[in-house]
C-alpha cells in the first residue's frame, strides 16, 4: 500500500507570508496548487493573508482537499478589485464539500454556487452588518443536490437565494438573521430561466429578518416554472413576514406593479411554522392574475403578533390553499389590499 503524501504547504512551498503586504495572487502559488499531483491536501498554515483575486480551475487530477487553517482577507482598497465584488464562488462543481469555514464582509454574495452537482456546506458561518446591500449569504443557480447543513448566516440581504435552475435542494438545521430571510427567486426577471423544483427547507429557524420563508417573482417580466417546494418546521423569532408568496415583486420601481407574473408555482407547502412576528402581515400569499398557485398547502401556521397595528392578518389572492391544522390567524382571513406593500 502507497503511503499517503504528505500536505503540501503553499506558504513554506511558495514563500507566502501572512503579514497583509505580500498578495497570493501576486505570489501565483494558488493558481498552480492543482497541478501537484503528489499530494491531495493543499494547506493554507495559520495567519492572516493578503489575496485580492484568485482563480482554482480543474480539471483536477484527483480529488483535492483544500485546508485553510488560517485567514484569507481582500484589500481594503476598491481599486485593487478587477471585478467590483469579492466572494467565493464555486462553479461546475462535483461532489465537493465546505465544512467549518467563515465567509465574512463580502462585497456581494458570500457564496455563489453555479452549475454544481452534489455539494455540501456544513457549519459554515457567514457574517455581515445588517444594513450591508446585496451581501446575500448563499446563492444557489443552476445546480443539483446543493445541502446546506447546520449553517449560521448572518446578512444585510437574503441568508439563502435560490435561482432558477436549482432542483433538489436541501436545507435543514440553519440559522438566519439578521437578514432578508430564505427566499426562492427572485425568478421571471430574465428570459430563458430553467425550472426550480425539489426545495425542502427544515428545521431552521430564523430571528430579526425582514422576511422568513418566501417565494418570490417579477411583476411582468418573463415565465418560468417553480414547483415541490416544501418549508416545513420553521421557528421565526420577531420576523416580519414569515410566510410570504410574492409575485407582485417589484423592487426600486424596475416593473410594473400592475403587471402579473409569468411564472407558475405549483406543490409548495409551509408547515408547523411558529413564533412570533414583527408587523401585522404573518401569511401572504400573492400568486398571479394570469398563473395562479397550484396545490398549495399550510398546515399547522401558529404565529402571533402583538404590536400596535394589529390585529395579525393572512392574505391570500389567486390562491385556494389546502388548510389543515392550527392556524393563528385565520388561514386567507384577510383580503389582500389594491396595492401590496412591495418586499425587499
Amino acid at each position: 500500500m502507497q503511503a499517503q503524501a504528505a500536505a503540501l504547504d503553499v506558504v513554506a512551498k511558495f514563500g507566502a507570508k501572512a503579514d497583509l503586504n505580500i498578495d497570493l495572487t501576486n505570489v501565483g502559488c494558488l493558481e498552480r496548487i492543482l497541478w501537484f499531483n503528489n499530494s491531495n491536501t493543499i494547506l493554507i498554515t495559520e495567519g492572516t493573508y493578503l489575496l485580492s483575486q484568485e482563480t482554482l480551475e480543474g480539471p483536477c487530477k484527483a480529488p483535492i482537499e483544500l485546508q485553510l487553517e488560517g485567514n484569507v482577507k481582500a484589500p481594503a482598497d476598491p481599486k485593487a478589485f478587477k471585478e467590483p465584488k469579492w466572494n467565493v464562488r464555486f462553479d461546475f462543481l462535483t461532489n465537493a464539500m465546505v465544512q467549518g469555514t467563515t465567509l465574512k464582509d463580502s462585497k456581494q454574495f458570500h457564496a455563489n454556487v453555479l452549475g454544481c452537482k452534489n455539494i455540501t456546506f456544513e457549519h459554515v458561518t457567514v457574517s455581515a452588518p445588517k444594513d450591508s446591500p446585496n451581501t446575500d449569504g448563499i446563492h444557489i443557480g443552476r445546480s443539483d443536490g446543493v445541502k446546506i447543513i447546520d449553517t449560521d448566516i448572518k446578512t444585510g440581504d437574503d441568508c439563502i437565494s435560490i435561482g432558477d435552475g436549482a432542483k433538489n435542494l436541501d436545507i435543514t438545521g440553519v440559522t438566519c438573521g439578521p437578514g432578508h430571510g430564505i427566499s426562492i427567486g427572485s425568478l421571471g426577471k430574465f428570459a430563458n430561466e430553467e425550472p426550480v423544483e425539489g426545495i425542502k427547507v427544515s428545521k431552521c429557524t430564523l430571528t430579526d429578518t425582514s422576511n422568513g420563508v418566501r417565494i418570490k417573482t417579477w411583476a411582468g417580466k418573463f415565465p418560468g416554472t417553480a414547483s415541490y417546494m416544501h418549508f416545513e418546521d420553521i421557528t421565526v423569532k420577531n420576523v416580519s413576514c414569515p410566510v410570504l408568496i410574492d409575485q407582485k415583486y417589484c423592487p426600486w420601481n424596475k416593473c410594473k406593479m400592475d403587471a402579473e407574473s409569468n411564472v407558475k408555482l405549483s406543490n409548495i407547502s409551509f408547515k408547523n411554522i411558529h413564533g412570533t412576528d414583527a408587523l401585522p402581515e404573518v401569511v401572504k400569499l400573492v400568486c398571479s392574475c394570469i398563473f395562479p398557485c397550484e396545490n398549495v398547502e399550510l398546515a399547522d401556521i401558529d404565529i402571533t403578533f402583538s404590536g400596535p397595528d394589529g390585529p395579525a392578518k393572512s392574505e391570500c389572492k389567486n390562491v385556494k390553499p389546502k388548510v389543515t391544522g392550527k392556524q393563528n390567524p385565520v388561514a386567507c382571513s384577510t383580503p389582500v389590499p389594491a396595492n401590496p406593500t412591495p418586499t425587499v
